[in-house]
């Protein structure tokens, strides 16, 4: 099934209605800025000073106080949403789910008047989708994103960070989907993220052979990114071993986003991707 067959996108449409319905739509529960000016959420008073709009004056508290303050109000801004989907060779396996993972996330955003970005992030940082907004964007970017292979070698979140810090100063809403198994690791590229005050929200997509060695005995292994391969004995003492060292990295992945006040939630590919949205949209959306 393509992302852009009609039973899919019934299966999108559920996902935005019952954003709606708990969040009044966006992916962010709480998007008022700190900003001041004629919203419609009463925020402070200023002095009134010459250019200022006089329909702004508090004219009951000058008849009080005889002093002329403006009222000032929270604006609503339009929510910039950025998806950075990992098509690493490693994500092989996991591709087509991160890809649904993205659809759900980018058919609410659309539908809501956010503006939307997409990715593909391996060894570089490869642009899917360019900055848009509205729901006749939606097959446009579905195509986009049906279209996107894997690509590359290696993950490298720092310089695929570096890349979106260039190109992208617009504070925002960053989702990383990813299954986050860098090399390079991802302290510095998450580091580089929130530079510019961007909200991080850390989508791991994991499945069964990420967690559990499942061979045994003399076998050669080959990595799907590099190339490499190596002739290992994998004992059940080696396997166990495995399974330690990856639970403890997804450990420490979740104690960095929690350290670096970061969104986070893992999921495998057995889980239907409408649940995860679905588990996503009832904490209150892609915020920390």
């Amino acid at each position: 099934m393509t992302l852009t067959d009609p039973a899919f996108i019934r299966r999108l449409e559920s996902l935005y209605l019952l954003a709606r319905k708990i969040l009044g739509g966006s992916l962010q529960s709480d998007r008022r800025s700190t900003k001041k000016g004629a919203g419609i959420t009463f925020a402070d008073y200023a002095q009134y000073s010459l250019g200022d709009d006089y329909r702004s004056i508090d004219w009951r508290v000058y008849a009080k106080f005889e002093s002329l303050l403006i009222k000032l109000f929270e604006l609503e801004e339009d929510a910039t949403i950025y998806l950075l989907v990992d098509g690493s060779p490693s994500m092989a396996t996991k591709h087509t789910y991160a890809k649904q993972l993205a659809a759900a996330l980018g058919y609410i955003a659309l539908n809501t008047l956010d503006r939307l970005a997409v990715y593909g992030l391996a060894d570089r940082l490869l642009p899917l989708f360019e900055p848009a907004r509205g729901r006749n964007q939606v097959i446009p970017f579905l195509r986009s994103l049906d279209a996107a292979q894997t690509f590359g070698g290696n993950t490298d979140l720092n310089a695929c960070a570096r890349e979106f810090e260039a190109r992208h100063r617009r504070k925002g809403l960053v989702c990383v989907i990813s299954d986050f198994l860098l090399p390079g690791g991802y302290e510095e590229g998450l580091s580089r993220l929130q530079w510019h005050k961007h909200e991080v929200f850390c989508l791991q997509t994991l499945d069964d052979n990420d967690l559990r060695c499942e061979w045994k005995g003399d076998v050669t292994l080959e990595c799907v990114e590099t190339g490499r391969s190596e002739r290992v004995t994998i004992s059940p003492r080696e396997a166990k071993l495995y399974e330690e060292a990856m639970a403890e990295w997804n450990l420490g992945l979740k104690q960095a986003c929690a350290k670096r006040g970061l969104g986070f939630l893992s999921t495998n590919t057995d889980v239907s991707f409408e649940s995860v949205i679905t588990d996503l949209l009832r904490r209150g959306g892609l915020v920390t």
